[in-house]
């Protein structure tokens, strides 16, 4: 059978589709409190106040979220937090949910793009998605002045809703109001461990119409190491996802001159 070059590109084509739109897949909607790096929970701005004095801490985090009456979206992974600045490393192909396409993670990681790493960077007004399986990242610029604010910007009131445990700890089981300057209030369920300084071990919301659960396990409340909020040094940057994408597309087909990383 004679070599057809539009055959031979379908199916990588549709790998690559596969993998643009696990990007996105639920990530919008679930990440509600996206940070200016897109794809992983922001902990900055409204939600830095639920942390009270423990502004600096390591943990493993499963992220849940849903809309409607559809299967959550699980997303664990493992997030680190220094004053407003936050990262979260994630394997996709531990993802659970009905959203999932079948055999997602089996290509997510056969592409080396199936562990991808979060950091928001508030000081900066900027994020960064950092894939290591590809050795690449790509640099956001923060348009949401919510995630750039600073915690002085807002008001907190909170109410006490009873006591319980969550995984182990003791907890106070708190509604919290979060208000900005803009008046818009964000509100949460927060449970907060007694026996850790009242770190917020669960928390509960829901914004832009998706109900978002956080549970936080194995808390260490020290500073994370020097460098964890920056790229890894000596990895190429590219100006978003998609431009990467291709890029790693083009060398994986051995062909074609891919676009110049920055």
């Amino acid at each position: 059978m004679p070599f057809h070059p539009v055959l031979a590109i379908k199916p990588i084509m549709k790998k690559f589709l596969l993998l643009t739109a696990l990007i996105s897949l639920g990530l919008a909607p679930a990440f509600a409190q996206v940070g200016p790096g897109g794809g992983g929970p922001n902990l900055g701005g409204a939600m830095d106040k639920l942390f009270g004095v423990n502004q600096a801490f390591s943990a493993k985090m499963d992220f849940q979220t849903s809309q409607g009456q559809g299967n959550p979206l699980t997303v664990p992974g493992k997030i680190s937090f220094d004053s407003g600045k936050s990262r979260f490393e994630m394997n996709m192909s531990e993802m659970r949910g009905s959203q999932m396409p079948p055999n997602a993670g089996a290509q997510l990681k056969a592409m080396g793009m199936d562990t991808v790493i979060s950091i928001s960077r508030p000081d900066l007004k900027l994020g960064y998605l950092v894939y290591p399986g590809l050795s690449s990242y790509t640099e956001i610029t923060a348009h949401d002045s919510t995630n750039t604010s600073s915690p002085d910007d807002f008001k907190v009131v909170t109410v006490e809703a009873g006591q319980e445990t969550v995984d182990g700890h003791d907890c106070a089981k708190n509604n919290v109001t979060v208000t900005g300057k803009d008046g818009v209030k964000h509100e949460y369920t927060v449970w907060n461990a007694i026996d850790l300084k009242n770190f917020p071990v669960k928390v509960v919301t829901t914004e832009a119409g998706s109900s978002v659960t956080m549970v936080f396990r194995n808390v260490s409340l020290g500073k994370p190491a020097a460098g964890t909020f920056d790229p890894p040094a000596g990895y190429s940057k590219y100006d978003n996802a998609q431009t990467m994408l291709q890029t790693e597309m083009m060398k994986k087909m051995g062909g074609g001159a891919p676009p110049a990383p920055h």
